[in-house]
């Protein structure tokens, strides 16, 4: 991880080295952030709309910049890729946990956005797990399309490899934690607002059993910021809506200052997230017994160690 880090670092000088001195001060800005070895880890307090009903859980987002092999469309392990196969990815995974009654279901989204192409995706897959079965998709995009592959327990979505089209200016709404940061700047300025193609999320579309398919969303940004309390604190916000032409609209809530960590999220179908803790952590390393004390810093409780016998 730190090897792959320090590349993205470097890669970082070599395409700032040509590039316009406004835009190399907001790549040193960020990898001066994002190029710390370590992770940043945001806790939340979830509510999941499921068989009718608000559930309540815990959803961790995990932000981290890796290299990432073009190819093989993984993490580049250093020294294993051509230096043209490889480029530095921000890497998003977001897991949510929430309980159904007596079982539960556990989900992670993954997505990887280019760093240093407009944060254009690289791939984004997403999984679910729960005590009636498994399910699997995946989106990676090639020759101005998106290439899927599914895997699923419910009778006649057992294994496809579905296709779309990738037109420009596509939004995958499993981006849009990293988009509405604004990380290498804005996405949208203040009182902004574009009409975008929008490809509804992987966990969305999995829950309602729908196919994936292109449609179209509205997305703006509030005119200014204004104050937001959270468990982190009063913080001035920008708030990005996304609407989406015959479904959900979806509001974040934005941290104006850096590092525009996203203190909530709302969905008009119910889902909604409120930050409860955030820490910059190698988290990789804290896999030993005792680590699991560092989920209080992101809010969450620790679950007990089974007693020594």
């Amino acid at each position: 991880m730190q090897r792959g880090l320090w590349m993205c670092a470097v890669m970082s000088v070599m395409y700032g080295a040509t590039a316009a001195a406004t835009t190399t001060a907001v790549a040193d800005e960020f990898w001066s952030q994002w190029g710390d070895g370590k992770a940043e880890l945001d806790g939340y307090a979830l509510v999941e709309p499921r068989y009718g009903q608000p559930r309540e859980g815990t959803a961790v987002l995990i932000f981290v910049t890796e290299d990432f092999s073009d190819e093989a469309r993984v993490k580049a392990d250093p020294g294993k890729h051509a230096k043209s196969d490889v480029y530095p990815v921000m890497k998003l995974n977001l897991v949510r946990d929430f309980q159904t009654g007596i079982y539960d279901y556990n989900t992670m989204t993954s997505t990887f956005l280019k760093t240093e192409a407009r944060w254009a995706l690289a791939k984004t897959s997403f999984s679910s797990q729960e005590w009636c079965g498994h399910v699997f998709m995946q989106w990676i995009p090639r020759d101005g399309k998106l290439r899927g592959t599914s895997h699923s327990y419910f009778d006649g979505e057992g294994d496809a490899a579905p296709e779309l089209p990738f037109p420009d200016g596509g939004v995958v709404e499993d981006a849009l934690p990293i988009l509405v940061r604004g990380l290498r700047g804005a996405w949208l300025a203040p009182g902004e607002s574009r009409k975008v193609p929008f490809l509804r999320s992987q966990l969305r579309t999995r829950l309602l059993h729908v196919p994936a398919a292109w449609g179209d969303a509205t997305v703006s940004r509030s005119p200014a910021a204004e104050p937001f309390k959270s468990a982190l604190g009063t913080h001035q916000v920008w708030t990005y809506r996304v609407v989406e032409t015959g479904g959900d609209t979806i509001t974040f809530t934005v941290e104006d200052a850096a590092p525009h960590r996203l203190l909530a999220w709302k969905s008009s179908s119910g889902e909604s997230a409120r930050i409860l803790g955030s820490a910059r952590l190698k988290y990789w390393d804290m896999h030993q017994r005792g680590g699991e004390a560092a989920l209080q810093q992101l809010g969450l409780v620790p679950q007990a160690l089974p007693l020594k016998r």
